[in-house]
């Protein structure tokens, strides 16, 4: 861990849970479940993600790609489209504008991943710690404080006119924290493969948190795109930190052991985490391995 000054944190899924979030804000609507499956929420939820990201990937690609740099405003638009579209309109009907503007405010109220909050105030003991998201500065703000993050430092893509994946985000993030051209100093932390290997290519270190729903092990291309991702993960192993950090983000020590000792000890360590039980980290390993 020697020389690392700074971590970047994704938040979306990383740090909060934005789906049961979402999920448990949409059941308090005033809309009937009676002519709606059951399950609506999850798949509008779900829809409404799939729709943020699509735009933030289309205007990742380059400055001359049309959309709003605010999420607040990205997400208002497919918020609005989806309820005006067939599958969805019969909620639509159901909210009125205030309504409809206080639901688009659920991203700013997402509640953060049980050892989020713990592990954050441990890691800030010996580093700078900072969001890295494509989240509006406004949005990450209100959501620290309603999720408890202790964040030394807000970044969002919106400072930097683009979102992640797009190379200007993570070297403005660097520059703001005067690590110009000493991208080994910064890690990134993220559950999702595209991060990591955006922030890889510019040097970056990179850490794999393993969240719900992230990675299948059936899917052969997830695990394939995982490994290679863990492989471009420079970090040495600061034990020290397997007495602070919470039960997820404890994965984040052994994620470093990754590039350094090789497949034959991952296995041992893989063996090390069966036998304590800790089938969390296990399943993960088993992943990658």
């Amino acid at each position: 861990m020697d020389g690392v000054e700074a971590v970047l944190f994704d938040v979306f899924g990383t740090v909060v849970d934005w789906h049961g979030s979402v999920v448990e804000e949409l059941k308090r609507l005033p809309v009937s479940d009676a002519a709606i499956n059951p399950d609506w929420q999850s798949a509008f939820a779900t829809e409404w993600r799939k729709g943020y990201l699509e735009n933030t990937a289309r205007i990742a690609k380059g400055t001359n790609e049309e959309g709003p740099r605010s999420v607040d405003e990205l997400h208002r638009q497919i918020l609005d489209s989806m309820l005006s579209s067939p599958r969805w309109s019969q909620i639509g009907s159901s909210l009125d504008e205030a309504q409809r503007a206080d639901l688009n405010l659920v991203w700013h109220r997402l509640h953060g991943w049980p050892d989020s909050a713990p592990g954050l105030n441990a890691l800030k003991r010996h580093v700078l710690i900072c969001s890295l998201s494509n989240g509006n500065v406004r949005l990450l703000a209100d959501m620290a404080k309603f999720a408890s993050l202790p964040w030394d430092i807000v970044f969002s893509a919106e400072m930097f006119a683009s979102y992640k994946p797009n190379p200007t985000v993570y070297l403005g993030a660097m520059h703001h924290l005067s690590l110009d051209g000493k991208p080994e100093k910064c890690v990134m932390a993220a559950a999702h493969i595209w991060d990591l290997e955006a922030a890889a290519k510019l040097g970056m270190k990179t850490v794999y948190i393993p969240r719900p729903g992230k990675i299948s092990s059936s899917n052969s291309r997830s695990r394939r795109r995982t490994r290679e991702a863990l492989s471009m993960s420079l970090f040495t192993p600061f034990q020290s930190w397997q007495n602070c950090l919470g039960a997820g983000l404890i994965i984040i020590v052994y994620t470093y052991f990754v590039r350094c000792l090789g497949p034959t000890i991952l296995r041992q360590i893989v063996f090390f985490f069966h036998i304590h039980d800790l089938l969390r980290v296990n399943r993960f390993f088993t992943l990658i391995v």
